[in-house]
């Protein structure tokens, strides 16, 4: 399956791009209202573990969310409020975005494996007004609600449960008539807790016209989609990654999403749906794409796929080549934030170089820096950084809210800093080395962890594996990784040696991990980053007492 690329021509793209940001601007009323002038126009096919279908046209879609803005003005919230959302994969979630857009009125999004405390904690931060929420996490909000004074409506999507409005009831009964507010190009429509290496989660904030306008980036030319794709992402809705993929990419581009409602990455599910439904582009996590390589990818065929992306941490270059081998399709790899849209991407025209996250985005300068602001000779590894002035690029954040420090602090002079560490090579492609936090100093060596795992994964025994420092007498600290095994493979003492050896053949000798830990499982954020924050403590703290 073919189409013509969005972008063929990148250098020609890049120098030619300009954002064009209105004044006034609303997502649901510019662009869903617009396809919804088809009928028919299909904007969900969704599915479940029991192979249960449901599809919703975009004029669906919008009508409903009409009748949620009614029924959301009904309950007290107004243009400005924070409405919190935790919800697994279920229609309604695309329903309640689209209302809360529609009418101004805030949405922050949330995993399903928020606890109570970390409930409070966002509805407490944001002084959030309203939570809407499953049967599951009810529970947890009722744990905690009568501590939590600025949130005055509970709503419910499923059963009914005492203290909270049951959303189909109120939904199907309520008027289908709602004006668009005309939002301003500044005001705040989206609030995402995004975890930092230290304290709690940091509020950041997205405007109506920044981050819709700038997802057409990331939809038009990184997931390449237009509006005959049908597009699947499998990130959790929970994560600004769904945003991404599962609402303003997509849709901005008339695409329509296929949505898998799960409650575990099943591989052999995932594969069975990719080869059984005409899904066109797909965008998952590396882990997901690691997962894919250790099954049988000849017993699969996927006849409509023509383009796949990956984002979150760079892949290994074995990984790719596998994929590759099996579909005929190259991963490309994307990179940016919960603070900002795709700014960085292997685009269909260029050539994936393995391991490179891509160029910049059209509208994006994305450069390597040094302390001093100035940008470093290539090759040299230096800070992320995106230019800001004279021009502040569509789709980079507004601020973390309440927290004027912290934002002051991502700026070095006319630069926001990712706090994502990179070099830069002769021809503009950008290679990940780390967080600025993660690098491993051991013997005076600088150690990107990714390095070791690339080399790692590699190895037919492994799996997966995450690489942190650990704290050493002699040394300071040395590279330790925590190892996966793959099927048929039994740790042993053998193996460790194996594996060291291995790894100082594939790469620098001196970036061979001195310990390895086989593990079952390893800590991840929802979006399938391989949190080495906790195992780099988990190391430390035992070392410090």
């Amino acid at each position: 399956m073919s189409q013509t690329h969005n972008m063929v021509d990148y250098d020609k793209t890049y120098a030619e791009f300009k954002w064009e940001v209105p004044e006034y601007y609303n997502f649901a009323r510019d662009v869903l209202d617009k396809w919804a002038e088809d009928p028919e126009k299909l904007a969900i096919w969704w599915v479940d573990d029991n192979d249960h279908e449901v599809k919703k046209t975009f004029a669906e879609l919008c009508q409903r969310s009409r009748q949620l803005c009614n029924v959301l003005a009904g309950q007290g919230v107004k243009q400005g409020d924070v409405v919190v959302v935790i919800m697994p994969r279920l229609i309604e979630w695309w329903e309640i975005n689209i209302a809360c857009l529609r009418m101004g009125a805030v949405i922050s999004p949330g995993t399903t494996q928020l606890t109570p405390k970390d409930l409070k904690y966002r509805f407490d931060s944001a002084e959030a007004v309203c939570i809407i929420t499953d049967t599951d996490s009810a529970p947890k909000v009722d744990e905690v609600r009568s501590d939590c004074p600025t949130v005055k409506s509970f709503i419910l999507v499923g059963d009914k449960r005492e203290g909270w409005t049951n959303y189909e009831d109120a939904v199907s009964s309520a008027s289908d008539q709602f004006e668009t507010v005309n939002t301003h190009s500044n005001d705040n429509a989206i609030l995402y807790f995004t975890s930092g290496t230290t304290g709690y989660p940091k509020m950041t904030v997205h405007t109506h016209t920044s981050y819709p306008i700038g997802h057409m980036v990331t939809g038009k030319y990184w997931l390449d989609l237009g509006p005959d794709d049908l597009h699947w992402n499998l990130s959790d809705t929970g994560w600004a990654k769904a945003a991404w993929s599962s609402l303003f990419g997509p849709w901005s581009c008339g695409a329509a999403l296929f949505v898998h409602h799960t409650y575990r990455f099943d591989v052999q599910k995932t594969l069975t749906n990719l080869e059984k439904y005409p899904v066109t582009t797909m965008c998952g996590p590396p882990t997901a794409y690691r997962m894919f390589v250790l099954e049988d990818l000849s017993k699969y065929s996927f006849k409509s796929l023509r383009h796949v992306v990956a984002a979150g941490e760079p892949l290994n270059p074995e990984i790719i080549e596998t994929w590759e081998e099996h579909t005929g399709l190259k991963i490309r790899d994307g990179y940016g934030q919960t603070e900002s849209v795709c700014m960085v991407g292997s685009f269909p025209c260029l050539e994936v170089r393995a391991g490179s996250m891509g160029k910049p985005s059209p509208g994006f300068v994305v450069e390597v820096i040094g302390d001093d602001g100035n940008i470093v000779p290539r090759g040299k590894e230096g800070d992320i950084a995106v230019k800001v002035k004279p021009v502040r690029p569509v789709g980079l954040f507004k601020e973390y809210w309440k927290n004027p420090d912290k934002t002051a602090s991502s700026y070095r002079d006319d630069w926001y800093i990712t706090g994502d560490r990179a070099i830069k090579d002769e021809d503009g492609y950008l290679w990940f080395v780390g967080r600025a936090d993660d690098v491993i100093l051991a013997s005076g060596y600088r150690i990107g962890p990714f390095e070791v795992e690339s080399a790692l994964i590699e190895h037919p025994a492994v799996a997966e594996s995450a690489v942190v420092s650990s704290p050493d007498e002699v040394r300071g600290e040395v590279v330790k990784a925590f190892i996966i095994l793959a099927p048929g493979y039994n740790a042993s003492d053998d193996l460790v040696k194996e594996l060291q050896d291995y790894v100082k053949k594939v790469t620098a000798p001196y970036k061979y991990p001195r310990k390895i830990e086989f593990v079952d499982s390893l800590p991840k954020t929802i979006s399938g980053k391989i949190r080495r924050i906790e195992l780099r403590e988990r190391e430390w703290v035992a070392f410090k007492k």
